[in-house]
């Protein structure tokens, strides 16, 4: 084996390994700012409402692309899940508000690669404790 040889075959066997290597595609967390509701909003139970937050700056790519709203109350997560399954980037989706004690300490949480929370916002028409 000559010296030509022995130099092409240990070049090829490096770029075999290098092209066999996994690539790692960069994402990025996606936290969009909930806007609505807000602490001048009031839902009331049983009606059809819709939660909005910021897309308009989103990163190139998403690590969870979808989406899930769950409600709050106070500083407990309840186990009510309002949306899920939906595409991060909408924008918005409406929801139907649940039969819950009315209150004024209730907030939302987006999630889709991590959990924002909304502001606290009030719900009436349920029972008052």
């Amino acid at each position: 084996m000559n010296f030509t040889s022995f130099i092409l075959f240990y070049v090829a066997a490096f770029v075999s390994i290098v092209a066999a290597a996994p690539m790692h595609l960069t994402r990025d967390v996606f936290v969009p700012p909930v806007l609505t509701p807000d602490a001048a909003t009031s839902w009331t139970v049983n009606s059809t409402v819709t939660v909005t937050w910021d897309v308009s700056s989103p990163p190139a790519q998403i690590t969870n692309k979808l989406g899930s709203i769950r409600l709050r109350k106070a500083d407990r997560a309840l186990p009510l899940v309002l949306a899920d399954g939906f595409d991060i980037l909408l924008g918005e989706i409406e929801v139907t508000v649940p039969w819950v004690v009315a209150g004024t300490d209730y907030s939302i949480v987006l999630f889709g690669d991590s959990g924002n929370w909304s502001q606290n916002f009030s719900i009436v028409g349920g029972p008052e404790f």
